[in-house]
């Protein structure tokens, strides 16, 4: 109102002198709605007047309304005044300042004044900044509903309707708000199909944006095949089919139907029965000594098969031979016959019998080559080092490798028996192996690339292998063994000695998948942690388990993640082989995981993937974040690249095969992020750039990486580019920072700070020496362990003592001990360890703290040596 003059009236009689007034009540912020005034009141003692004063002007007398009494506690005055204000009021003032009242409050000994209490105008506009809008996705995948409110005074609170019914998240563990009132589906589910509505209300008015639909769909998939039908024909050419349906799962809300046929035939031939028939009947045999005769036939004209019917009728026929006179005949002619006959056949197999045995002491001792004695030095193992056989040996030509038909014969072993166990100097720690011939051939033909993938491509398995040779190892292996290895992606195959038959040669192959090639469907919420090897051909036989070896980006933990070992069948489905840390359904799989590589144990060759299912929020991958940029910038505007990769070997080098093409250069050395399950995106944002000299051209104040394309793995080169544009021609250096950061979780950044005229190259890092060498190696070359020394600790350990000195105690040296149960199904567990430890250290394993090991385990008992095998 107008200022108006205010006359403070005498203090009442009885008031306390020395108090000041305090209030019992002050005015609070109000809102007009529409055009109601609102009432403001204040309340005061000891109080003898009470004015209101709004925005620095006093209130009309007239326009309060007083009430006097007395406080019943301290007999002191007290003074209650309301005012009203209305619309008209404060819209004078609307737009220059806010509008506020307070109490000025009077005693006889000075005045006090209240809190200030604002009044303000409610609204609520009626459209959204921001409404949901309708989408289809795929079951289990994150939804993400946005909502901006309109705006409003109080700010409008928000809710959301689910088909008319409110979402209450409380209720539901998949539902929750975002601070910015965004509706989050962290798994997308059939019941979540529904019309979905934004509402804001305050106390002025309740908004409802636009429905979104929100369509769940499933993707059909193929049911396993159906066994084969039996033959359209009992006898002859025909056919047989097998069907699968598209109900695992069926497709659902528009989901796409299965790809491929549901039904598949393939020829067959079922052999027609043959009845038996009789032959002829032979002639009569002489009469005998009891007067009879006897003449016979067979049931071989033609013999019955195929399910065909038997001859029917007698195979023998007798008769008395009455003839003539008969009588008891002395033996003749044809009874000598017969008696030497035998005789001579008995002579035959004896004969026979000593031939064999010296052609095979013959061949045993032919193959003996001479091979230096091994020891073990003080400095570790020594290698084995091979003699040139000497003239007297049998066998002086090496065996040639390139045929499928050669055969090898001998044994890798001491020709002179040895003791049990391992016999314990002062000095080192196995003695030497004596002066006895050992048999040990080493042969490493290596066939030509483009020979062998020549051969591959006959078979049907090599449709689904990479073309080239960049991420492909091979090799032609016998019983020594060998090893395959992919270089600088952590790849590699490990067949041990004695893995592969005596007498068979194989042709091995190890290749690197790309992930759009070929690929384990997401089953659940499951996500690919290693890269997808193949290992083969398919089918071999081998009769010890080989290990392959492959990198892997999880953070294990028993308690965060369920880890399975997939592996593909002949007929392109991928099955579940193996659960690590469950019982083991079989004993040809067997998985070792490690920080940052797993070792699989393997009797049949295939093509192999970890994948696994998070068991909470707690667990996540490990990402490699790595920056390129170009070498050269000839225009004004320069691009920043961002991959976020699994962190293993194969896709960072995947990753700089492909920049090297696009001439790009590496910034920094590359970073670890660990990236939670807890359904968050990851974002990406550049700051500190000198604005005198560049500008971002990207619109938004950051990029984002939607959280199931990193979780599922199934896009290994995920990456951000920052489009940057320099203000003059002449810039020539960029230094800024880049945030990466998953939503509500810790980040990384990069601090970049380069010269763009510099061509700088790829650093030597990135190529590990471990792996610089030949990717196929074959025989004792690819063991640190030479193989005779291997033999002895085999034979000295196997043998479970119980003195403690056997391969159980050398697991627990080694810190293998959690898989003694694995080792122990398997014919030598020491064979078991060293294989593993091959898998591990090669080529830079320390054969020192081996030896160690080794020579800790006879030293657990001072009298271990000293007792004979049956004592222990």
């Amino acid at each position: 109102g107008a200022q108006q003059s205010v006359t403070v009236a005498s203090p009442v009689s009885g008031a306390s002198p020395d108090l000041l007034p305090h209030f019992l009540l002050e005015p609070e912020d109000v809102y007009i709605v529409k055009n109601k005034p609102v009432s403001l009141a204040c309340r005061a003692t000891p109080a003898t007047q009470i004015y209101f004063k709004c925005n620095g002007e006093w209130v009309h007398q007239g326009d309060h309304v007083t009430q006097r009494s007395t406080d019943r506690g301290t007999g002191l005055p007290m003074m209650e005044v309301r005012i009203e204000i209305t619309r008209q009021q404060v819209e004078k003032l609307f737009g220059l300042e806010e509008y506020w009242c307070q109490c000025v409050a009077w005693s006889s000994s000075g005045t006090t004044k209240s809190q200030k209490a604002f009044v303000r105008i409610a609204y609520l506009r009626k459209n959204f900044e921001q409404e949901p809008t309708a989408r289809e996705v795929p079951i289990e995948q994150g939804i993400v509903l946005p909502c901006r409110p309109p705006e409003g005074i109080p700010p409008a609170e928000v809710e959301w309707l689910r088909n008319e019914e409110l979402v209450d998240p409380a209720l539901d563990a998949n539902v929750y708000v975002t601070p910015e009132h965004s509706l989050v589906l962290r798994q997308a589910r059939l019941a979540d199909t529904a019309n979905y509505t934004c509402v804001a209300k305050n106390i002025v008015a309740r908004r409802r944006s636009a429905s979104a639909a929100i369509t769940v769909y499933v993707n059909g998939g193929w049911s396993t095949w159906a066994q084969w039908s039996g033959c359209s024909t009992s006898c002859g050419r025909g056919w047989q089919k097998r069907s699968r349906t598209c109900t695992n799962p069926t497709p659902l809300n528009g989901g796409a139907f299965c790809e491929g046929q549901n039904v598949q035939k393939s020829a067959c031939t079922t052999l027609c029965p043959v009845d038996g028939a009789w032959s002829e009947w032979s002639k009569w045999s002489v009469c005998g000594a009891e007067c009879t005769h006897w003449r016979s036939r067979e049931c071989s004209e033609p013999a019955p098969r195929n399910g065909g019917q038997e001859c029917h009728g007698p195979e023998l026929e007798t008769r008395n031979c009455t003839s003539e006179l008969c009588s008891p005949a002395a033996p003749g002619a044809e009874d000598l016959a017969l008696y030497v006959g035998l005789v001579a056949v008995a002579v035959c197999l004896v004969l026979l019998l000593l031939v064999g045995v010296l052609v095979y002491c013959r061949k045993k001792g032919g193959l003996d080559a001479d091979v230096a004695d091994s020891s073990i030095l003080t400095a570790g193992f020594q290698p084995v080092s091979i003699k040139p056989s000497k003239a007297d040996n049998l066998l002086t030509i090496q065996p040639d490798l390139s045929t499928a038909t050669m055969t090898y014969q001998g044994a890798l072993c001491p020709r002179q028996d040895g003791p049990a166990k391992l016999q314990l100097p002062n000095g080192h720690l196995l003695s030497p192996l004596g002066a006895g011939r050992h048999t040990l051939h080493h042969s490493s033909p290596a066939a030509e690339g483009a020979d062998f993938v020549a051969r591959l491509s006959t078979q049907s398995y090599f449709r689904s292998l990479p073309r080239g040779t960049a991420n492909m190892a091979y090799g032609t292996f016998n019983f020594l063994g060998g090893r395959l290895m992919i270089p600088n992606t952590g790849v590699s195959l490990l067949i041990p000695p004695d893995a592969i038959p005596r007498g068979k040669i194989y042709e091995v192959y190890l290749t690197l998948h790309k992930h759009e090639e070929v690929r384990p469907p997401p089953a659940g919420c499951q996500t690919l942690l290693s890269p997808i090897v193949s290992c083969g051909p398919p089918g071999v036989l081998l009769t010890r388990p080989a290990i392959l070896a492959m990198g892997h980006c999880v953070e294990a933990g028993a308690e965060n993640w369920s880890l399975r070992l997939k592996k593909q069948s002949c007929e392109g489905s991928w099955e579940d082989v193996l659960q690590l840390g469950a019982e083991p359904r079989t004993e040809l799989y067997y998985c070792q995981l490690e920080a940052q590589a797993c070792y699989v144990f393997t009797e049949q060759l295939g093509r192999f993937a970890l994948v696994g299912e998070s068991l909470s929020m707690a667990a996540s991958k490990r990402l490699k974040l790595v920056l390129f940029a170009p070498a050269a910038c000839p225009s004004l505007e320069y691009n920043i690249r961002v991959y976020c990769l699994s962190d293993t070997q194969d896709a960072l080098k995947e990753v700089i095969q492909l920049e090297k093409q696009m001439g790009g250069q590496l910034i920094g050395a590359p970073r670890v992020l660990h990236f939670k399950d807890s359904y968050h995106n990851l974002r990406l944002s550049i700051h500190d750039m000198p604005s005198s000299l560049w500008k971002s051209k990207l619109l938004a104040s950051y990029q984002e990486i939607p959280f199931y394309h990193i979780w599922s793995g199934l896009q290994p080169y995920l990456h951000c580019t920052f489009t940057l544009e320099r203000l003059s021609p002449s810039t020539c250096e960029l230094a800024c920072k880049i945030w990466i950061w998953q939503v509500e979780g810790d980040g990384q950044s990069f601090t970049v700070n380069f010269n763009i005229a510099k061509d700088t190259r790829f650093s030597d890092w990135l190529v590990p020496d471990s792996e610089v060498g030949s990717p196929a190696l074959v025989g004792p070359s690819a063991f640190k362990i030479p193989f005779l020394i291997r033999q002895k600790i085999i034979s000295s350990l196997d043998t479970p003592c119980a003195r403690g000195a056997d391969w159980r105690t050398l697991a627990q040296k080694l810190n293998l001990e959690s898989h003694v149960s694995y080792y122990a199904s398997k014919p030598s567990p020491t064979a078991m360890i060293l294989n593993l430890w091959e898998a591990r250290h090669f080529p830079n394993g320390n054969l020192s703290q081996l030896a160690a090991a080794v020579a800790e385990v006879g030293k657990q008992d001072g009298a271990l040596f000293a007792v004979s095998e049956a004592e222990c």
